[in-house]
């Protein structure tokens, strides 16, 4: 798999990460490990995962199975942490409760340090500065490699990466934001991306198959044993199951048809490409829905597709984001 650099920054990762969101609670331990092995196998790096994800579970069952099935060197693990299950408080960024949280996480995974260490959304509450000192504190101690965050809107994007490039300042630049992107939200066209460019920080896409969407299994019925039949998980499919993302989903099918590939490649591989974007980051509920997204590694959309995907997929974005004097 093509290795790509994090950023403007000397870590490189795979083109595509695993994520890990749904292992320990309906990703089992069997099915983990086969998931894994087939990712290291294909020449994948990247393992995402996040200290809220399944309680814990999630980076406690990766912390079982690395070394026992794939080398600590051959990976890149990311984790995040600033995700609270507070209904008052969403997200804490202060660096008492980030840096506990980073020693949490670290005992989970039984490892001394994360390769990339994310806040996983900002904290209103708490002085952006505050947060970002966690971050060079992480990076200072050894505990975590490179930084980065999660979830900022461009404004805070910009500030938090600007402020870490300050002159004369000692701060860890940030590596990467992870933003959900693809065919069906293209939100982070408007400001997030264009920041990430200018300041050198690479977009890692959550959900680059629209939450599953743009597989096309949901096109006629919505399958007994996909997301969107979950009690928990429907809230989050229902929003991309509406006329515009129907129009999106059948030029994807359309494409794929033409390019003898499946939704599925094409989607992904229209994420993977696009300026900016490092590594879409892909859950798989086993070993063979993985196996799929990883097949898209040969596959290059033809300028013709991708232009027709840009055209049915395209966001409206108005005063301020385009030049003023042709509106």
């Amino acid at each position: 798999m093509e290795q790509r650099h994090l950023g403007r920054t000397g870590l490189r990762v795979s083109r595509m990460g695993l994520g890990t969101l749904t292992w320990g609670r309906d990703t089992g331990e069997h099915d983990a490990a086969d998931q894994l092995k087939a990712f290291w196998e294909a020449g994948g790096t990247l393992i995402d995962t996040a200290d809220v994800y399944g309680g814990g579970e999630a980076e406690y069952l990766l912390g079982q199975l690395v070394e026992r099935l794939v080398p600590r060197r051959d990976l890149v693990i990311a984790t995040k942490a600033g995700s609270v299950p507070d209904p008052d408080r969403r997200f804490d960024g202060s660096r008492g409760h980030l840096l506990a949280s980073l020693d949490a996480s670290l005992a989970r995974l039984g490892t001394d340090y994360v390769d990339l260490w994310q806040v996983h959304a900002f904290d209103p509450e708490t002085p952006l500065e505050e947060t970002l000192q966690a971050l060079d504190m992480a990076v200072s101690s050894g505990r975590a490699r490179y930084v980065g965050v999660s979830n900022f809107c461009g404004w805070q994007l910009a500030k938090a990466a600007t402020w870490q490039l300050a002159p004369g300042a000692s701060r860890a630049r940030l590596a990467s934001t992870q933003m959900e992107y693809s065919l069906l939200q293209r939100g982070v066209e408007r400001e997030v991306l264009p920041a990430a460019l200018d300041l050198g920080v690479g977009l890692l896409p959550s959900s680059p198959l629209g939450r599953g969407v743009l597989t096309g299994k949901y096109r006629h019925a919505t399958p007994s044993d996909s997301r969107g039949a979950s009690d928990r998980l429907a809230p989050f499919v229902e929003p991309y199951l509406d006329d515009s993302a129907t129009r999106i989903v059948d030029a994807v099918i359309t494409a794929a048809d033409g390019l003898a590939a499946t939704p599925l490649q094409v989607a992904l591989a229209w994420v993977r490409d696009r300026p900016g974007v490092v590594a879409p980051v892909v859950g798989a509920r086993n070993a063979k829905q993985l196996a799929a997204a990883l097949s898209v590694e040969t596959l290059s959309l033809p300028d013709e597709i991708r232009r027709a995907l840009d055209d049915v997929s395209a966001p409206v974005h108005r005063y301020p984001d385009q030049d003023w004097s042709t509106l």
